[in-house]
């Protein structure tokens, strides 16, 4: 082979976009899946046992895309609905009547006639990409920071509207690192709360135990350090959490609290309170 010498211009003005193509044998399937269906003005269970049959892969995509669910969020919903078991094939196939009345009460049948009878505008197609772009992002930072409105209304009933740094870097004896809510403020951190709030499975859980030691790192060895977490995701993510139960085993962090841990949080913080002297 005869060598050359490449510039980066000529490198620059030789680039094309990679265009390929969105759709595959599954999504294929679906679209006929879903072209085949009879309209009606109302669907049953039957309707909804049809779009099961076959293949189910297929089958369980096209009752995503009536509810509007990831494939997280879709597992999610079928698990609180149905309980242990699975939320795949198999479990379809030990207990049909079950898993459609799962369906049923995720609202599908509801959502089989709006979809079908809709009469579409042309910003619906704008609107939809608006949808699954920009704002997958923001219902997950929205998630994330709904749980942070919501222990901030604890703390703030606890230590008062000014006795609390929220969202900054508090500097300690080995270093600064960011936490979400330091008591009485960044410059004194007696008390640090981190909250990790998921709905959705991806890297951002496990960067967590990463933020985590960081502020363990940072911190004093007598600054008290509460996580509150939530989300089902954690569910399929053991083992991130797994090094994060060992963290508060170990005493690096105090406390970890859900949101059903309410009380236990606010007493917790009382507690410290008048321990500190804050």
């Amino acid at each position: 082979m005869k060598v050359i010498y490449q510039s980066v211009d000529e490198i620059l003005h030789s680039l094309s976009p990679l265009d390929t193509e969105w759709r595959d044998a599954t999504a294929d399937a679906a679209i006929a899946k879903l072209a085949a269906m009879e309209k009606k003005e109302v669907y049953s269970i039957s309707d909804a046992a049809d779009l099961l049959e076959g293949s189910f892969d297929v089958g369980i995509l096209c009752v995503r895309l009536f509810l509007g669910f990831s494939k997280d969020r879709m597992e999610q919903e079928l698990r609180a609905t149905l309980g242990a078991g699975g939320t795949g094939q198999q479990r379809y196939k030990r207990d049909p009547v079950g898993y459609l009345n799962g369906l049923e009460a995720l609202g599908l049948l509801e959502k089989m006639a709006l979809s079908v009878n809709y009469v579409p505008k042309w910003s619906d197609i704008l609107v939809e990409r608006l949808r699954s772009g920009r704002g997958s992002a923001i219902l997950g930072q929205k998630r994330g920071r709904d749980l942070e409105d919501f222990v901030e209304v604890l703390v703030k009933e606890v230590f008062g509207a000014g006795g609390y740094g929220t969202r900054c870097s508090f500097s300690g004896p080995k270093g600064v690192a960011k936490c979400d809510f330091v008591i009485p403020g960044k410059d004194d951190a007696k008390i640090i709360i981190e909250v990790k709030g998921y709905g959705a499975t991806g890297s951002k859980m496990s960067d967590v135990v990463g933020d985590l030691d960081a502020i363990i790192a940072a911190k004093r060895s007598d600054s008290r350090f509460l996580l509150v977490t939530d989300g089902t995701p954690w569910i399929d993510r053991k083992s991130d959490l797994r090094k994060i139960v060992e963290r508060q085993n170990h005493g690096d962090i105090m406390r970890i609290y859900t949101s059903t841990m309410q009380e236990e949080l606010v007493s917790d913080l009382r507690t410290l309170k008048a321990e500190l002297g804050i």
